[in-house]
């Protein structure tokens, strides 16, 4: 029987989780969780999105969507507007107010990554990313 750390896809979900904790730790401060910043990053790529297309494209439940939309907006860093092509449809937008949230989280974003791959070279740091980048293919692109 092998070892639980023998299995990648095991050292992947750890990885993962650790990830996760260190960057929530880190956005604990300003009320947000991982969750609000993947939304935030997603509309930077943008000029804005559907909630059914932040929902997909992030694997997130709309239902959740919903309610870190609501919580970004409050926040200001997002809003909703009507969708140019459809009147009953709205579009999640970032605000500049949400641009330079996401200019100030980019530096604790590197140092999380940095406490995480200590142990590699930053040459091995850049093959994991692209092998990552090539397992995840479209999907999170």
């Amino acid at each position: 029987m092998r070892a639980l750390h023998a299995d990648t896809g095991y050292l992947l979900y750890r990885l993962g989780l650790r990830s996760g904790q260190l960057f929530n730790t880190f956005l604990q401060e300003s009320g947000l969780r991982l969750r609000h910043y993947a939304v935030l990053r997603y509309l930077a790529t943008c000029e804005g999105a559907l909630q059914r297309e932040l929902s997909a494209r992030l694997g997130y439940d709309p239902s959740a969507i919903v309610g870190l939309v609501d919580d970004l907006e409050k926040l200001g860093f997002a809003e909703r507007r009507p969708a140019p092509d459809d009147r009953r449809s709205r579009v999640v937008v970032l605000t500049e107010d949400g641009r330079a949230f996401l200019r100030d989280t980019d530096q604790a974003g590197r140092r999380v990554t940095d406490e995480l791959l200590t142990p590699l070279a930053p040459a091995e740091r850049e093959t994991l990313h692209t092998l990552l980048a090539r397992v995840a293919g479209d999907e999170l692109a």
